[in-house]
């Protein structure tokens, strides 16, 4: 047993103890507290802040886009949506049923709106329809004492006047996908819509404009108490399109039930005027919320109308490609322009034969019969002299195998093959029999219908590398530079373009436009999907149009007006449609006659500025 001091020192040494660790405990309280508030206040105070004000953005409204005459492609229209609040609602589902009553509700958006109930706090407002019509807002409006929690607020919807005829031109929006999103705050918001094709995609960030934002104070469970300050953002811009939106109609009414693509520039700065890929599609389908049968039927029909053929499609040039090649000769000295050659219908290299497409030949022919007349032999003959990387070289010069810049998504660079590309592709030599196929637009050579009309604009406008543009910018773009070849070269197959729409043995001289003063040049092509093989012409298939319709040439023509002061370039391609002259060629006839008539190179006047104009005061309020 213990004696009392003994207790008392052992006590002691206790109270020690628990009072140095009491003292320990508040020294590390206390310097903890010099650390939060003093060291790092700012930091926490700064953190606090955060978590009680948070930023909101509201998204503007998007530009409008408008033809070079002031006529609207893409405009906005008042639309209006209805919401539900939870909080207010009190029995969502019954509330639900309320108003599937007056507006129906489908099943999957039913499940929709009560997943995000659940995933939301309650205050937070859900949309249960978009872009109501003003007969069902009415209806809305008049049972609202029946329906607790849900309010009717004003929104706009994308509309496309021009409908299916402008689809490839201006494109579409539609909500924000997982690959766009960015840095961007405004592409989280639930009812942004952002471009999907053609200008509007493009020109995206332009037209999005800016988003407004709000700092607001919110309390423990996210509900706004107050707004503190408002940034208004910007609307989108309002854009001008290069495009003539009656010859953009014609163009593509004029292609009818058949695919391809039509293309007209302005030769001398670039400006497209028309712009029509077959088939094609309504872009208010997107505006209106379109349906998963309705997304299903176009991005699986084979014919692809969801494609822009005249900037993706890429086809063989056919004929159209020897003009090219007529260029490279000169410009290598190979030939002069009055230089003939023998065609018996044949051309000869090694154990090869070469036949040209007049089975008993042209006879003797120079270039300018040689283009006028498409004879195949003759440019066999100067492609093999050129040389495949020469010939490339100067393709490119005239917008082939490159992108041409213009400023729309999804441009395919088409093919202009030389040696080294072989080689790298196939890991085989180039041969020359190659080089032949190539002289007549056949075998790698692949082209875009947008490439075509650049080529064509560039050998008629003097030489000038011009680059198309479907937007006006702030000011004309600057002359183009030029790409060398001598006045004398593009003069003398300018003429054999004149030649092929005027000679009496021009492969086009049925589609030529009557008026002397509005006539115009070109160049017919038609491009070999495939041959006819032996066994099939055994069978009795002897002619193209014996071929089921995928199998059978593409159609193609190139052409510029008017012949003396030309102003205009188009190209044609119409997929499977056989014979360039037959059916390509009046088509090009007929948009040239109308660009022509309608002055759609002009630009806007008085009317169409004004336009423009009211519209700019209109969007900024």
């Amino acid at each position: 047993m213990s004696s009392p001091q003994e207790d008392r020192r052992r006590f002691g040494r206790r109270a020690f103890l628990l009072a140095a660790g009491k003292g320990l405990l508040f020294a590390g309280l206390s310097a903890r507290m010099y650390q939060l508030q003093v060291i790092h206040g700012d930091k926490y105070e700064t953190l606090a802040e955060d978590n009680r004000i948070n930023v909101k953005y509201f998204a503007p409204r998007r530009g409008v886009i408008f033809d070079r005459f002031g006529r609207p492609l893409a405009e906005n229209k008042r639309s209006y949506r209805v919401l539900i609040t939870p909080e207010a609602a009190r029995d969502l589902n019954a509330a639900l049923d309320r108003l599937h009553a007056i507006v129906p509700i489908s099943p999957e958006e039913r499940e929709r709106i009560l997943r995000q109930a659940k995933r939301n706090a309650k205050f937070i407002p859900i949309a249960t329809h978009d872009q109501l019509d003003w007969d069902a807002i009415a209806r809305v409006a008049a049972h609202t004492p029946e329906l607790p929690g849900v309010d009717v607020v004003e929104t706009s919807r994308r509309v496309y006047p021009e409908a299916e005829a402008s689809a490839h031109v201006v494109g579409y929006v539609g909500p924000v996908a997982k690959e766009d999103l960015t840095g961007d705050p405004i592409l989280g918001l639930p009812d942004l819509r952002i471009g999907k094709g053609g200008v509007e995609r493009s020109h995206d960030l332009a037209l999005r404009g800016r988003a407004a934002e709000a700092k607001v104070e919110v309390n423990a469970i996210g509900r706004v108490v107050r707004e503190l300050e408002r940034d208004p953002g910007a609307v989108g811009a309002v854009l001008t399109s290069t495009v003539d939106a009656e010859l953009q109609r014609f163009a593509q009414n004029r292609m009818g039930e058949q695919t391809g693509a039509v293309v007209v520039l302005n030769i001398h700065n670039g400006d497209v005027l028309a712009m029509a890929s077959n088939p094609t599609y309504d872009p208010n389908l997107f505006s209106h919320g379109i349906t998963d049968d309705e997304w299903r039927a176009l991005s699986t029909d084979p014919l692809a109308p969801m494609n822009n053929k005249a900037v993706s499609g890429q086809y063989a040039p056919g004929s159209t490609f020897k003009m090219v090649v007529a260029l490279s000769a000169l410009e290598h000295g190979i030939v002069s322009s009055k230089k003939a050659f023998f065609c018996s219908g044949v051309h000869k290299v090694g154990k090869g034969r070469f036949h040209c497409w007049r089975r008993g030949g042209h006879g003797w022919v120079a270039m300018h019969d040689a283009i006028a007349q498409s004879c195949d032999v003759y440019f066999y003959e100067i492609a093999r002299k050129i040389g495949i990387n020469r010939l490339a070289e100067t393709a490119r010069r005239f917008g082939l195998g490159v992108p041409t810049g213009i400023d729309l998504p999804a441009e395919s660079s088409g093919l202009i093959p030389d040696k080294p590309w072989k080689k790298t592709r196939f890991k085989d030599p180039w041969q020359i029999g190659e080089t032949l196929i190539a002289g007549i637009g056949q075998g790698f050579v692949l082209t875009t219908p947008m490439q075509l009309a650049v080529m064509t604009a560039r050998m008629v406008n003097g030489g000038r590398a011009v680059t198309p543009r479907m937007v006006r910018g702030e000011a004309d773009p600057p002359t183009p530079p030029g790409l060398g070849f001598p006045p004398s070269h593009l003069a003398a197959v300018a003429r054999g373009m004149r030649g092929v729409m005027t000679d009496s043995l021009g492969t086009a001289r049925e589609a030529q436009i009557p008026s002397r003063a509005l006539r115009m040049g070109g160049k017919t092509g038609t491009s070999q999907v495939r041959r006819i093989t032996r066994e099939e012409r055994r069978k009795g298939v002897r002619k193209n149009e014996d071929l089921p319709r995928k199998e059978r040439d593409h159609s193609l023509f190139v052409g510029y007006a008017p012949l003396n002061a030309p102003r205009y370039a188009v190209s044609v391609v119409i997929e499977h449609g056989g014979s360039g002259s037959k059916n390509a060629a009046p088509i090009g006839r007929d948009v040239l006659l109308e660009a022509q008539t309608r002055g759609s190179a002009e630009w806007h006047g008085g009317a169409g500025q004004s336009a423009i104009e009211a519209a700019i005061r209109r969007e900024r309020g």
